[in-house]
Formats: C-alpha cells, structure tokens, sequence
C-alpha cells in the first residue's frame, strides 16, 4: 500500500461540512464503544449492524455514507482487538489498551464510494449528504500514474495548518540500487543519533530543543487568554503549529537517514528498543522522545523492503558492556563515554556497542567485516 497526501483547498463553508463529517465519525466510533462494553457487540459484523440503525435513528448520521460509518466502526473494532489480544497475552497491568472514548477526532475514512476522483486527477468531490463537494488538491505527486480503482480508501484529515486529503493506493512500492557488500551494527543515543560499527556517526538535531523557547513563549500566550474566546482559540492554532512543525522536521530526518542508511548497505543490524518503557525514566523522557528512534526504526525496516535489504533487530542488552574484541564485561557508567578492556582493546562506547550489535546480527564474534554473501550462504 502508498499513501498519498494532497493539500485541500476549498470555501470555509464547505470546511465546515468536513468538521461535520469529522464529528458524525467520532459519534459512530464512540457508539461502537459504548455497544460493546454493555455487552451488545460481540463481533466486527454487530457493529456494522447497527451503523445502519443509528443512520435510521440520527437525522445527522445519516448525512456520512454508509462505508464511512462502517470505517469508524471498523476503527473502534481494531481498538477493541487489539485490547482483547493484550487480554489473551496476559500483560499485567491496569486496564492496558482498553479502548477509550475519542474527544477531539481529527479524521474521517471513506471506502470505495461516496468520492469521485476528477478527469485532470486535481481534484476530488464527496457525494454524501454532508455537502462538502469537491476539493481542489495541491501536491507534488502525480495520480495520473494510479487508476481509481487502485484508491481503496480516501481520509480527510484536519491538522492545525489545514485540511488534507489522504488516498491509500493498492500498488507495491519496489525500487533498485547497486549492491554494496556492506554490512553496518547501529547504536542509537541522545549525544549523537547514532554511531555505526564502522565509528561514524550522525548528529541528533534534537529539533524539539531547538524549538522549545518559541514554544514556551507560545504556550504562555495560551494561558493567559480567556478560556472559550476567539483569541484563545486562534493562540492554540498557532501553538499546534510549532508542534506540527517539530514533528514534521523529525519525519523529513527519519526518511532521509533511513534511506541513506540502506542504500548505503545490504545488511543493517540494529536495537531493538522498547522507547515506551524507557520513556518512563522521567529525567530523559524528553530527550527521548525528541530522537525518535522509533520512527526511525520503522523507515528503515520499510525502505529495507522497498530495496530488497536485510534489516535485523537484536537485543541490546550489555553491548555497551561487554568488549567487541574478546567479549569481557567491562562495567561502566552512562558518563564515561570510552571503551577500555584489558585486553587493549580502547575506542568510543558506543562504536563498541554497534560493533556488539552487528556481531549478535551475523551471528559471528570478533569479526566485523562480513559480506553479504556470508549472511545469505550461512
């Protein structure tokens, strides 16, 4: 699947059928919610049973399409899935993922109708009754290239910028470069973004850190306006749109690292990382979640497929620990920031921790420069 994202443009009127339709999804999801916790769903099917009831019995429901509703109502379902499947696994824990009621939805989903993709491929109109019509779309993807009936689903998102138009396209994304022999550990950190097995290493942008002071200023201009008036509502636009941009600068630096990354090798070995539990530690929560190694994490393993590279999470449990030349345990502190084993072995800690990394990879100890050709005839 690709997804493409177009900017809309179109009259405020008819924004305001799309914060309509957006508001009729969020009723459907929450429903759905409430169904299934007074006992009344038991399945996906019973929830698209009942779209078609609330339709009969909200004049406003009835104004989405009947896939749209069924979408939310397949939204709320994969949050009751997946709630359910942490039942089964046994994860301890108070009400873990139990699904919640949505206050502020940012999204509605239509299927296979209710839309209408023009000729020039520039525009786009919805046919249901909450009136939207059609929107003009500014991108720099080109649909002429995708027929329609590759477009399984199409979103409207709302965001502090604006309104987007999102289409999910049914083709296989599959791209070629030269094969490079190459093989690379990754150590991820807060001083530098990461360092490889080879000692080279990418800078942490920290973008978060570098836009905290226009944030702050822009928080406080928040709170000191009156809560529900007019100016309150227009500092909050602003703020969201310093959030939206941190976010963005983060995603635009995961694509492009990621890329490079895997291009640049045929087999990647990296952490594997759970950033949910070590956010917990409320001293680098912050510089944790400003890395983003988990979206980073996610481009490489999707531009490992797209070029037909290997990519391998390993535990990363003592790498920076134990010595790359003769496995020894060398204890060591966060602060101390260089390698040192009896055995003479002395470079950066965490080129000793991506060395580790790459040798739990490949499944060899003490020997860094392993082709591809080794991983794949092993």
């Amino acid at each position: 699947m690709l997804v493409l994202e177009f900017k809309a443009y179109a009259k405020p009127d008819q924004f305001q059928a799309v914060d309509e339709a957006i508001r009729i999804c969020q009723f459907i999801r929450n429903k759905s919610i409430r169904l299934w916790m007074d006992g009344g769903a038991k399945s996906w099917f019973d929830l698209s049973k009942y779209c078609a009831i609330w339709a009969s019995e909200f004049d406003f429901a009835n104004k989405l399409g009947a896939m749209a509703r069924q979408a939310s109502a397949e939204r709320a379902w994969a949050s009751i899935s997946r709630f359910l499947d942490n039942v089964k696994k046994g994860i301890k824990g108070k009400r873990v993922g139990f699904p919640k009621f949505q206050k502020d939805c940012r999204s509605v989903e239509y299927k296979t109708n209710s839309w209408n993709l023009s000729e020039d491929r520039k525009s786009i109109s919805f046919t249901d009754k909450c009136g939207i019509g059609k929107l003009k779309l500014k991108g720099t993807r080109d649909l002429n290239f995708y027929s329609p009936d590759q477009i399984k689903r199409v979103r409207l998102v709302k965001r502090a910028d604006g309104y987007y138009v999102q289409l999910c396209i049914q083709v296989d994304r599959l791209e070629t470069a030269p094969m490079t022999g190459k093989t690379i550990g990754l150590d991820v950190g807060l001083k530098e973004f990461y360092t490889d097995s080879n000692g080279e290493m990418a800078p942490n942008p920290r973008f978060l850190r570098r836009g905290e002071t226009r944030l702050k200023r822009t928080q406080r201009i928040v709170c000191r306006k009156v809560k529900g008036g007019s100016n309150r509502r227009k500092a909050r636009v602003i703020l969201g749109r310093r959030h939206l941009k941190i976010s963005r600068q983060r995603k635009d630096h995961a694509i492009k690292l990621a890329r490079c990354v895997i291009t640049s090798n045929d087999v990647v070995v990296y952490e594997d990382l759970r950033v949910s539990n070590m956010i917990k530690n409320h001293c680098l929560a912050k510089s944790i979640s400003d890395a983003s190694w988990y979206q980073f994490r996610v481009f490489l393993e999707y531009f490992g497929k797209v070029f037909g590279r290997i990519t391998i999470a390993v535990n990363p449990a003592y790498t920076s620990q134990e010595c790359s030349n003769c496995g020894e345990v060398v204890k060591k502190s966060l602060s101390t920031r260089t390698h040192a084993c009896q055995c003479g072995c002395e470079m950066d800690r965490d080129r000793n921790a991506a060395i580790n990394i790459l040798n739990r990879g490949i499944g060899t100890t003490g020997h860094v420069g392993t082709s591809i050709l080794e991983v794949v005839n092993a």
